[in-house]
């Protein structure tokens, strides 16, 4: 198959772009495939381009997928208002896509909004966007993110309050390994309501950073583990007081136990003020240990 070519709105879809690969059927909408799909379990196979789509998953289990990470793109469409994909269903999957320039009225524009259900993110990339993916409440599902990028996102200046990079709600576990956050345009680069969650070799460059918050707020309380992640604060902040904030709003879970542990925090080179690597509003029993910290952080507050 040729790649595509970027299309506009008006633009005739392309006929076989969207292929159910257990049925064979091809099609010209995301949303048709989806449809296919219906309350069973299938995997999209996505041809290579760049697409001004979106698509609604009602239910069942479906897995999104580029033939090679980087290779589709979805760009400029939100359905229902709200996000390029809007998810609803068991679960789903998104393997390999970027999602770029997501905007709507509200200015909560998301690649992802994931409204219940189970889903796992590998190799995408997110950029430009009001939010990359922003969730309702699910205590019983999981969030799985790993090798994936999140640049320029988040804003404060709507009248819907803070866009973020990722912001999860009430969530019973959410996991980010090996991603990149980098260039916030407002808010927090990882905001979580989740009740665990597993924080681990990423890296979190504000070093362009335009107006950002913290790099990990996480407001309702949280157990499990922020380790081995590398954390750079830059000099456009609306609030450096702190890398990590646990706790700061309505507390829904415990954080005895939180293990926050062998991670490196600096600021960007010339750079000297006063900050907190982790400000705790819990008093909680918080495990810090191996924390490479820099001059003018200090390792721990309580507020």
């Amino acid at each position: 198959m040729s790649a595509l070519p970027l299309f506009a709105a008006s633009a005739q879809p392309v006929p076989d772009a969207f292929t159910v690969v257990e049925s064979g059927q091809r099609f010209a909408n995301l949303q048709d495939a989806v449809n296919a799909i219906g309350n069973g379990r299938g995997t999209i196979r996505i041809q290579p381009g760049t697409y001004r789509q979106c698509a609604v998953q009602e239910g069942g289990v479906v897995v999104y997928e580029a033939p090679e990470p980087g290779s589709v793109t979805f760009m400029a469409r939100a359905c229902e208002g709200k996000a390029a994909f809007v998810l609803r269903g068991i679960g789903a999957e998104v393997r390999g896509i970027t999602f770029s320039n997501i905007k709507v009225p509200d200015g909560n524009g998301a690649a992802i909004r994931l409204e219940k259900g189970a889903l796992n993110v590998a190799h995408a990339r997110f950029q430009n966007s009001e939010q990359g993916i922003l969730t309702a409440d699910d205590p019983q599902s999981r969030i799985y993110i790993t090798r994936s990028t999140f640049s320029g996102l988040g804003t404060c200046e709507n009248s819907a309050g803070c866009a973020h990079s990722i912001y999860i709600g009430n969530y019973g576990s959410l996991t980010v390994r090996e991603s990149r956050f980098e260039r916030g345009m407002g808010g927090h680069y990882v905001k979580a309501r989740s009740a665990e969650v597993v924080i681990e070799n990423n890296s979190f460059d504000d070093a362009n950073g335009k107006g950002t918050n913290y790099m990990i707020d996480l407001p309702a309380g949280s157990i499990g583990r922020i380790a081995d992640n590398w954390f750079v604060q830059g000099r456009d902040k609306e609030n450096y007081s702190a890398f990590i904030a646990l706790g700061a709003e309505d507390l829904l879970h415990s954080s005895d136990g939180l293990a926050v542990e062998g991670n490196e925090a600096r600021f960007v080179p010339g750079l000297s003020r006063n900050s907190v690597f982790l400000a705790d509003w819990t008093a909680s029993q918080v495990a810090m240990r191996g924390n490479r910290i820099a001059a003018g952080i200090k390792p721990y507050e309580q507020r």
